[in-house]
């Protein structure tokens, strides 16, 4: 019981700090040179760590209310933006995570970016209605680099410090054993 309500005090800690991240990042100012809406993703830091402390689920769930909170703040559009960057970045991460001796987290923070971007313009292409919006592409995929390359090197600055926490490490191991069965 106490591992239960230790990961649900988690979850209710990283999703309010995920939706304060991405209302300070709506806050920012557009740089004249950037398209509409770039922003640097530092909300994405928080899925990056439920993804890779406590699974796709949680991830996901982050992802979803940061979306709502998103709707509930800047209307139907930013909740579909932010909804399908989310998911789609969260997925890729947590599916590279389960490869992580392969790809480093600076290469997990710029996929998930990228997928992010991709998720936007999708989204866009389909209320605008034509494909117009495509042209931002390359853009957007610079960004995603360099926002994605960011992510990834703060997390991977963090990420010894985190499992150092006291008691955190202990569930978070115990969340991962529990998933993957006997070890």
């Amino acid at each position: 019981m106490k591992k239960k309500t230790y990961m649900t005090a988690l979850f209710g800690l990283l999703a309010a700090l995920a939706v304060a991240l991405s209302y300070l990042e709506s806050l920012l100012p557009t740089a004249a040179f950037l398209p509409p809406g770039a922003k640097p993703g530092f909300s994405n830091l928080v899925n990056l760590f439920a993804a890779s402390f406590m699974g796709t689920l949680p991830a996901l769930g982050i992802a979803l209310l940061k979306a709502c909170f998103a709707g509930l703040t800047r209307g139907l559009t930013a909740f579909l933006m932010s909804l399908c960057g989310g998911v789609l970045s969260t997925l890729l991460m947590c599916l590279l995570l389960r490869r992580q001796k392969r790809l480093s987290f600076i290469g997990i923070g710029v996929a998930g970016a990228v997928c992010h971007n991709l998720g936007q313009l999708a989204v866009a292409a389909v209320l605008v209605g034509n494909r117009s919006v495509l042209g931002y592409a390359p853009v957007l995929l610079l960004c995603a680099l360099l926002a994605g390359t960011l992510t990834g090197f703060v997390f991977r600055a963090v990420y010894p410090a985190l499992r150092r926490i006291p008691n955190a490490s202990h569930f978070i191991t115990m969340h991962k054993k529990d998933k993957k069965g006997k070890e």
